[in-house]
């Protein structure tokens, strides 16, 4: 009986109709697994288009034309370093006839009114800050010449880094003739070059695209999201705590474990909007401050920090539980002792996705008033600050083009702060994960 209905069965197995079916099948994962590698290399080479273009656009940023001048220091234009009132002189002193003097030693061809207007517009207004600067740091470089590197124009430095051309007829292009042949005979006696742009990383903002940079959203970053989790860390997994081992399981709990999950889904927009008519309208705290800023951002962060930190609790074993209880240990105690440090690596991992994705919010910002233009650094959590987000999207909305590799460097620097608080996580996570 056993013979016959084997060779049924291979009758079966062998006929033209199942070699078909097995033949679909087969297809069908083929054609399965190539549309997801064909997704994978879809979302990779997006992902690699995206980093060409940014990169290709913000390694510029990261240099800056300077021009090497032989500045004389002059008494009559500084002052006195011996009088009283120096600093004063010096504050409000012209440099930029010291800068215009030293252009004029350096092209003595040039003198006409207007042509010496124009050579002088080859150097930046920062560099008359630099030279006051250096001048009430140092006195004694009254009545010295020293040859200093001091900042080119935006257009100077465009011209240098090959993003304007120099052909073409002359009234079509933001450097004429003369400023053309001027950079040239500077690049022939090397005294031109694009060196590392140290002003991006220690500048505020600005509205001339040589002189701004990202210190003061840097700090107001790091200001909003110390804000941010001094108020959500502790607010979130103490909510996760109660809910995961204290609350009572009824309809109201259900319904705040509901909310919360759905409050991770609410548009960052509509936080925004909140934190404008409680922290602003209603409570009257300052606006643009990272105060304000850090309390919205909290309010988005702590759905995270609340759901990642609950999964974390509920990964901890029973056992662990039961044993503590076993030996006389409270409820407190098993959690605080025993449940949270051992959950503590999934905590703090939720908390810095949480904190990363604080980092790259804008919309709500906007509401705040973060956008305001802010030269200054903060110095404190009540001083106007911007963020490195809103920086971005300030830059990007400026119609000067010097501002577009500004723009794209500055991505640059926000990715790596993501991607560092990112691999923080995973070796926090790599580091203190256990397995049971």
């Amino acid at each position: 009986m056993s013979i016959v209905q084997d060779k049924t069965d291979n009758a079966i197995w062998d006929s033209p109709d199942m070699r078909n079916r097995i033949r679909r099948r087969y297809a069908a994962e083929r054609r399965f697994k190539a549309m997801g590698l064909g997704a994978v290399l879809f979302a990779v080479a997006a992902l690699l288009i995206l980093l060409a273009t940014i990169l290709s656009k913000g390694l510029g940023g990261f240099t800056q034309t300077q021009v090497r001048l032989d500045i004389h220091f002059d008494p009559a234009v500084i002052g006195d370093p011996n009088a009283p009132d120096f600093k004063h002189l010096a504050e409000d002193a012209d440099y930029a006839a010291l800068v215009r003097d030293s252009l004029k030693k350096t092209f003595p061809e040039v003198t006409e009114r207007r042509d010496l207007r124009a050579l002088t517009s080859l150097m930046s207004a920062g560099a008359r800050v630099e030279l006051r600067k250096m001048v009430l740091d140092d006195p004694s470089l009254v009545g010295q010449t020293k040859p200093l590197w001091l900042l080119a124009s935006a257009d100077v430095d465009m011209y240098i880094k090959g993003s304007i051309s120099g052909s073409g007829h002359e009234n079509d292009r933001r450097v004429k003739d003369n400023a053309v042949s001027w950079i040239e005979a500077l690049k022939k006696d090397h005294r031109i070059e694009a060196r590392f742009n140290w002003h991006f990383f220690t500048f505020g903002d600005s509205r001339e695209p040589e002189m701004a940079g990202i210190w003061g959203a840097t700090v107001g970053s790091l200001l909003t999201l110390a804000v941010t989790l001094l108020i959500a860390f502790p607010v979130g997994v103490s909510a996760a705590i109660y809910l995961e081992e204290f609350a009572p399981q009824n309809r109201w709990t259900d319904v705040i474990e509901v909310n919360i999950n759905n409050l991770a889904a609410v548009p960052s927009i509509v936080f925004g909007l909140l934190g404008l008519a409680v922290f602003l309208n209603t409570m009257g705290l300052p606006r643009s401050a990272p105060l304000v800023g850090g309390m919205t951002l909290a309010l988005i962060t702590l759905p995270t920090i609340i759901i990642a930190s609950r999964a974390a609790i509920k990964a901890v074993p029973p056992s662990i539980r039961a044993a503590a209880t076993g030996l006389g240990a409270s409820k407190v105690q098993v959690v605080m002792h025993h449940v949270l440090p051992l959950a503590m690596p999934g905590i703090l991992t939720g908390t810095i996705i949480g904190m990363a994705h604080a980092l790259g919010e804008t919309a709500p910002l906007l509401m705040i008033g973060m956008v305001a233009f802010i030269v200054d650094v903060p110095q404190g959590i009540m001083d106007p600050a911007t963020v490195l987000p809103v920086q971005i999207y300030l830059w990007a909305d400026s119609p000067e083009r010097a501002f577009v590799e500004k723009t794209s460097a500055a991505i640059l620097v926000l990715l790596m702060f993501l991607i560092f608080m990112n691999a923080i996580a995973i070796m926090l996570r790599q580091k203190f994960e256990r397995r049971w």
